[in-house]
């Protein structure tokens, strides 16, 4: 049996167009997002393609150069910025096969329509391709890459519904999609009415698996893919549920999280989350 081993691109967010700012006037900037290849002697899995025109091309690129057959691309979770880019890698990849869990599948349509018209085409206007859902439910057993099994692991609400991580057993991998964070503020906006508890039993989950390795679906890219972001994540989710108790304003809100983890990049999720939950300053 051959040796599986893996790889991460990191690809820079955009300026998101709507008027919405910083409280200090900036612009809200999407995150970077993480798409990892996992590739065995031959062949290659691709999980969480972006989005956005550049990222696509750049992710495309970057499996051509690894000089793998792609076998299979992988969505963790609904949200378009990681999977919106699926039908044009597939453009230079054809013989791919497209899997998320029924799940996330559900939650594609909804992103692949309402959400494009409500949000992703107003931030990001003539910037993301044709997104049809593609993607059919992966075996409950997993699928296999040159030997080694690759599964899905459901672990429900993270900072959207019907989310899932990726296991690689034969190499302690989980990718995690966005159930973990690794030096990003986290999305915290769709946390309301018991989401942010959910989200920290799902990281129970993934501990459970005993992994040595975690892929969080946005990082920043100097920092290693250490399982410590687990703990890391459910910190950061502690911390935004002991400060919601307190009945802050959104600035309020705001300051406090970037005073607490200063180190984190892109606030622009701390703000609109804060917004959304709390209401507005105004």
């Amino acid at each position: 049996m051959t040796t599986l081993s893996y790889d991460v691109l990191v690809t820079a967010g955009a300026r998101r167009e709507r008027g919405q700012t910083l409280p200090t006037g900036e612009p809200i900037i999407s995150s970077p997002v993480s798409t990892t290849l996992v590739t065995g002697d031959e062949d290659a899995v691709l999980v969480d393609p972006p989005f956005l025109d550049f990222q696509i091309r750049e992710v495309a690129d970057w499996v051509a150069r690894s000089g793998k057959q792609l076998r299979a691309i992988f969505a963790t979770h609904g949200h378009g910025d990681h999977w919106f880019g699926t039908a044009e890698l597939l453009k230079r990849f054809p013989g791919a096969q497209v899997y998320a869990t029924p799940g996330t599948i559900e939650v594609m349509h909804q992103q692949a329509t309402e959400g494009r018209a409500q949000m992703w085409d107003l931030d990001f206007p003539g910037r993301i391709p044709p997104s049809p859902v593609l993607a059919e439910p992966i075996p409950d057993e997993g699928f296999l890459l040159e030997g080694h099994v690759l599964r899905a692991v459901d672990v429900g609400h993270t900072d959207t519904d019907a989310t899932s991580v990726l296991h690689v057993p034969d190499l302690g991998l989980v990718v995690a999609g966005d159930t973990v964070y690794n030096g990003i503020h986290q999305y915290i906006l769709e946390g309301g009415a018991g989401g942010l508890q959910e989200w920290l039993r799902a990281l129970d989950r993934i501990e459970a698996l005993q992994p040595r390795t975690v892929v969080a679906g946005h990082k920043n890219k100097a920092l290693p893919d250490d399982p410590l972001t687990i703990d890391q994540t459910r910190a950061y989710l502690l911390d935004v549920i002991r400060l919601l108790d307190g009945k802050p304003t959104a600035r309020e809100f705001y300051d406090e999280i970037l005073r607490l983890h200063p180190d984190r990049l892109n606030p622009g999720p701390v703000w609109y989350g804060a917004v959304a939950l709390l209401g507005s300053d105004a």
